[in-house]
């Protein structure tokens, strides 16, 4: 007699197992991710909060010593320098590079690699920020010797007023804090945003005290996004002697026919005559104004240009920015700007077309 052999039954999609696994483990799946993302976004919010008030104490502790190193930085002759170890030395990068970009020359230089060769880069007439929160990192002291021989100037920014550091320098930034936004108030991040936050003040306070300005900003960054926004219109208009440019008492067929002959580069005619008189601009015609008058004046050719020119055109000047002039172009719905100097005297053309691509 044959015993049938019986073999589990291996679950499918209709198989209860595997139809329970696929239904019910979601669920608990989506409690646990549920509950993560909620500490998660405690713990950062708590972060933030931490910083925040690290942040917002500095003001209260603002002083005479900011400002003397305000007074100290403004004065300097040679460059700044800025130095710190481990994440204080990261700040000090980004404190180096805010104060070489707002106008004070400044560069980080690593005191690690200070006490093997790079001491010589430190010379009379420089002054040195030192970032230290405990004040006693010991790769520091060795350029605190340095300075003191060359007479130069030390701002040290630290949580300890009673540090080595703190000691040595002269003018001390408290940088200190309640606690690190670390849960464990280990890592320093409270303590190295409040010393990036007051070097960000400093660098900026110092730039103020020099009259640092919109051009001088411009001038240090011709590149990227910043560089687009800050260029001039006098690095894009038209030079005058290419421009359709008619006196008050000239004939409407001579004014079309040197509309026809000023073109762009491209080919493109300029759409626009300018009337000048006594070399200051007195009015503008444009394409679209021809189009109007032929309509409305059938006798248009036997007029002159200070009969048909609109008065009082929009302007913009040459040192302005060249954003601006597309703004006011694309708000008024023209394609050209006289560019005129604070006498009214015409320097050139700004074209919509020609910054299309740019802004």
């Amino acid at each position: 007699m044959r015993i049938a052999r019986t073999e589990p039954r291996a679950p499918n999609s209709r198989g209860s197992i595997a139809t329970y696994v696929k239904k019910k483990a979601p669920a608990k799946s989506t409690r646990r991710t549920a509950k993560s993302s909620a500490a998660s976004l405690a713990t950062a919010r708590e972060v933030l909060r931490t910083e925040a008030d690290a942040i917002a104490a500095l003001i209260g502790r603002l002083d005479s010593s900011f400002a003397r190193a305000v007074e100290l930085l403004a004065a300097t002759q040679g460059r700044v320098i800025v130095t710190g170890m481990g994440k204080s030395g990261l700040v000090a990068r980004k404190i180096a590079a805010t104060l070489s970009s707002t106008g004070t020359p400044a560069f980080f230089l690593h005191p690690a690699e200070a006490i093997h060769g790079d001491l010589g880069k430190l010379v009379p007439g420089d002054t040195l920020i030192a970032l230290s929160y405990s004040g006693e990192t010991h790769e520091i002291f060795r350029l605190v010797d340095r300075i003191k021989r060359l007479r130069i100037p030390l701002i040290s920014m630290t949580g300890s007023r009673d540090s080595t550091l703190a000691q040595a320098s002269d003018v001390l930034l408290d940088v200190s804090i309640e606690k690190e936004a670390c849960p464990m108030n280990l890592a320093p991040t409270a303590s190295t945003t409040a010393s990036l936050a007051l070097g960000d003040a400093l660098a900026l306070a110092v730039g103020e005290r020099k009259g640092f300005r919109e051009d001088d900003f411009a001038e240090l960054h011709p590149g990227g996004e910043l560089g687009r926004r800050l260029r001039r219109v006098e690095q894009f208009m038209h030079p005058v002697k290419s421009l359709a440019v008619v006196g008050p008492q000239t004939a409407m067929h001579a004014v079309i026919e040197k509309m026809s002959r000023a073109v762009r580069p491209d080919g493109r005619a300029f759409g626009i005559a300018i009337v000048v008189e006594k070399g200051r601009l007195a009015g503008v015609i444009t394409d679209g104004d021809l189009r109007r008058l032929l309509q409305s004046r059938p006798h248009l050719m036997e007029q002159t240009a200070g009969q048909c020119m609109t008065r009082n055109p929009l302007t913009i000047g040459p040192r302005e920015f060249a954003a601006r002039g597309v703004n006011l172009m694309e708000s008024r719905k023209i394609n050209a700007l006289p560019v005129v100097d604070d006498q009214s005297r015409l320097q050139g053309l700004l074209h919509l077309h020609d910054l299309l691509q740019l802004f």
